[in-house]
């Protein structure tokens, strides 16, 4: 189900891909028997490219990815979690459409605009 323009991370590539990364991660829980996540998957993946270079998105799947799951104690889904310098800065837990998840982006990248 994962987009092609979003990051797949995994349990193994966790810290390597979203707890060391350089920008701020958004980080997509999601599940193949959620309802709601295939078409928020699919708005992420438009948005991707808006933030390209400034904001890595990144999916994850729960079922494969059991660990990072609990460590964030993700129980809903979709989920998302955003993560700065490798702390969860803000959450997003259920559907939300295209205009809320573009602002929810936005001031993730909020810290870096004026340094």
């Amino acid at each position: 189900m994962p987009d092609e323009s979003l990051t797949v991370v995994t349990d193994e590539s966790f810290a390597e891909i979203v707890l060391a990364a350089r920008t701020p991660v958004l980080v997509d829980f999601w599940a193949r028997w959620c309802p709601p996540c295939g078409p928020m998957t699919r708005i992420l993946g438009e948005l991707a490219g808006e933030f390209d270079g400034r904001l890595l998105v990144a999916t994850l799947d729960v079922d494969s990815n059991p660990v990072t799951t609990m460590t964030y104690r993700v129980i809903s889904m979709p989920s998302l979690l955003f993560f700065t310098g490798g702390v969860v800065t803000s959450t997003i837990v259920g559907a939300r459409p295209k205009s809320i998840l573009r602002q929810a982006m936005t001031n993730a990248l909020s810290p870096y605009v004026n340094s």
